[in-house]
Formats: structure tokens, C-alpha cells, sequence
């Protein structure tokens, strides 16, 4: 059980990571940074908003919009932190 439990916490801490690295690309498209028409750019951005799409859509139907502030990934994280608590405390 704990094999399992190990393997879910590292997805968990992964998916974590693609959810920060997708806001911060999504910062530096938007502050002209990085150009989407760059090849590994838009690619890297292609895959990181289609890993992370499907877990932020519902959050931000819920949300109330803050202007041009998107704060759906930062609930999603809080989430996901929430969801490695609750493994740790009932499995480890």
C-alpha cells in the first residue's frame, strides 16, 4: 500500500510542478518575454496548457474574475498540496 501511495504523491508533486511551470510560461507570453512563434515555445506551451486544462477549467467556471489576475492555478496548487496532506496522513 505505502508503493502505491508513494507513486500517487509523486504524481501529485509533479503535477504541481507543471501547474507552476505553465503559470510562469503563461506570464511570459503575456510580458512579451517569450514568443509564441518559436517552435519549442509554442510546443512547450501546447503541452503544458493541455496537462493542465482539464484540472483549471472547472476551477475558474467557479471562481469570480479578477480582472486580467488569473488565480486558478494558485487553487488548483492548494488543492493538490491539500490532496499530499490527506495522503500523508492516512497512509504514512
Amino acid at each position: 500500500m505505502q508503493s502505491l501511495a508513494w507513486l500517487i504523491d509523486t504524481i501529485l508533486v509533479l503535477y504541481t510542478w507543471i501547474v507552476i511551470a505553465s503559470a510562469i510560461l503563461s506570464w511570459l507570453v503575456a510580458f512579451n518575454v517569450v514568443n509564441t512563434r518559436n517552435r519549442f515555445v509554442y510546443a512547450l506551451g501546447d503541452t503544458l496548457h493541455k496537462l493542465t486544462e482539464p484540472a483549471l477549467r472547472p476551477i475558474r467556471r467557479v471562481m469570480p474574475r479578477f480582472g486580467g489576475v488569473d488565480l486558478s492555478p494558485v487553487v488548483l496548487i492548494i488543492l493538490l498540496l491539500f490532496a499530499r496532506r490527506l495522503l500523508h496522513e492516512y497512509v504514512f
